[in-house]
């Protein structure tokens, strides 16, 4: 398996797989060695055992062929043990037998060939589909040859059970392991499951997640470090938010004092000169941007100050956006949604403001919003907003929804160009309901806005 392959296993089954193949390993050799062992000794009984009663029914056989040659059929009769061995006695007038019928050329001819040359021989083969263990003796009279076969039925089947049982328990351990794996990876990594958890709720925006206190010397230091850590990022968060809270309502007074004085010269524009009316009208138009930037942080510092869920209903998104189309100075698209109603669980006000800054957006920056969708896709809901304009450069497609970011209007000033936290706010509230926005290409150019947030089953 490639490394890329690997990459993509979870460690909780790499680990379980290590387990198993480990034990697989370590219980194979073991079963391998009884097996050698067990058969081996087994074996070597059963042989050593054949070769001395072997070696006693060939003195017999010998004292019969000189003392009582006519009684050889009756005595190999009686030396046979089983209905399944076989004697075969060779003498110069051709083969006797006895026990269970084989042919003399089914015996293997090495075997026949060392024991005519004087020398004991044993063999293992199978017969008929018997195994048998052949042991073959010169006998001194006649120049003869004694060959008995014994049955290896009852040893085969111990093997066969023994090999069964062996085979069974290793498998049976691989198992094991990679359960006892599963177990112990789960309890090993249920700390990490809690880390990433919290973390999870930290960056979805909850900073009260705190990992509880550990009595493990080696996680303690784990817990007390993401712990700091949280309440270090708790406070610099809560820190900027009362700080940017401060300022704009420090920035209200004076501005509104401004914005009123320009609005009483600006009765009296007429009686100005040229340049004067000039330069009044730049200082209103940036007053007002500068009049809409303050609430747009008041809005996001209160935001931060807020509880995440508070205030969510059961929304149905496609009436959300015919409402707020409808309540625009003005035509506007139509909201292309489904019949049935697309749920999403929320802060009505948050999502009226998101797609209200979508909409001013495009008006502003892409000469309007062309198309408004609204529909269920794969357990998340897309609300589509497609403006008319040029479109956004890939480069830029993260960072417009960056506080004060200007995209591809930067450097542009004038009564729209913006303060650069419209689309900051859209990406705040969707990011306080665990939802994504991004930018695609509209199909025939411009821009599409895409918000998706979990699907409310109704």
């Amino acid at each position: 398996m490639s490394t890329g392959a690997l990459s993509r296993v979870s460690l909780r089954w790499r680990v379980s797989a290590a387990f198993g193949l480990g034990l697989l390993l370590v219980v194979s050799t073991l079963a391998i060695a009884v097996w050698n062992l067990t058969t081996g000794y087994m074996f070597s009984q059963r042989e050593q055992s054949a070769a001395r009663q072997a070696d006693v029914n060939v003195r017999l056989v010998d004292s019969a062929i000189r003392a009582h040659p006519d009684s050889l059929d009756e005595l190999l009769t009686g030396l046979a043990t089983g209905p399944d061995s076989t004697i075969l006695l060779s003498l110069p007038n051709g083969w006797l037998t006895a026990g269970r019928h084989v042919l003399p050329r089914a015996l293997p001819a090495e075997l026949v060939a060392q024991a005519r040359a004087g020398q004991p021989a044993r063999q293992r083969f199978t017969v008929d589909g018997v195994p048998v263990l052949a042991v073959a003796l010169p006998v001194a009279a006649h120049n003869g040859l004694y060959v008995e076969l014994y049955p290896l039925l009852e040893l085969d089947r111990t093997f066969r059970y023994l090999s069964t049982i062996l085979i069974a328990g290793t498998v049976a351990c691989s198992i094991l392991g990679v359960a006892l794996g599963a177990w112990s990876t789960r309890r090993a990594l249920r700390p990490l499951t809690a880390l990433t958890a919290a973390a999870s709720r930290v960056a979805s925006g909850d900073l009260s997640a705190r990992l509880p206190d550990q009595a493990d010397p080696d996680l303690a230091p784990l817990a007390t470090s993401f712990n700091a850590t949280a309440d270090a990022l708790e406070q610099r968060v809560r820190r900027d938010a009362r700080f940017t809270t401060d300022v704009s309502h420090e920035l209200r007074s004076p501005l509104t004092t401004m914005t009123t004085v320009a609005e009483v010269l600006d009765r009296r524009r007429e009686s100005m000169p040229a340049p004067a009316q000039k330069a009044l009208r730049l200082l209103l138009a940036e007053l007002r941007r500068f009049q809409r930037m303050v609430l747009d942080l008041l809005e996001i510092s209160s935001a931060d100050e807020q509880d995440a869920e508070h205030g969510r209903e059961l929304i149905d998104l496609a009436a959300l956006a015919r409402n707020v189309i409808a309540s625009r100075s003005g035509p506007g698209p139509a909201v292309d949604a489904p019949a049935e109603p697309v749920l999403a669980f929320g802060d009505r006000r948050r999502l009226d403001r998101v797609l209200t800054n979508l909409l001013d957006n495009a008006d502003r920056y892409a000469g309007g919003p062309v198309r408004v969708a609204v529909f269920a896709h794969g357990g998340t809901v897309r609300l589509e907003v497609d403006d008319a304009g040029e479109g956004v450069p890939a480069e830029l497609r993260e960072r417009v929804f960056e506080r004060f970011a200007r995209g591809v209007h930067s450097g542009r000033r004038g009564p729209d160009s913006g303060s650069g936290l419209g689309l900051a706010i859209v990406a705040d509230h969707v990011r306080r309901h665990h939802g994504s926005v991004h930018i695609e290409d509209r199909p025939g150019g411009g821009a599409r806005f895409v918000v998706e947030l979990p699907e409310a089953r109704g």
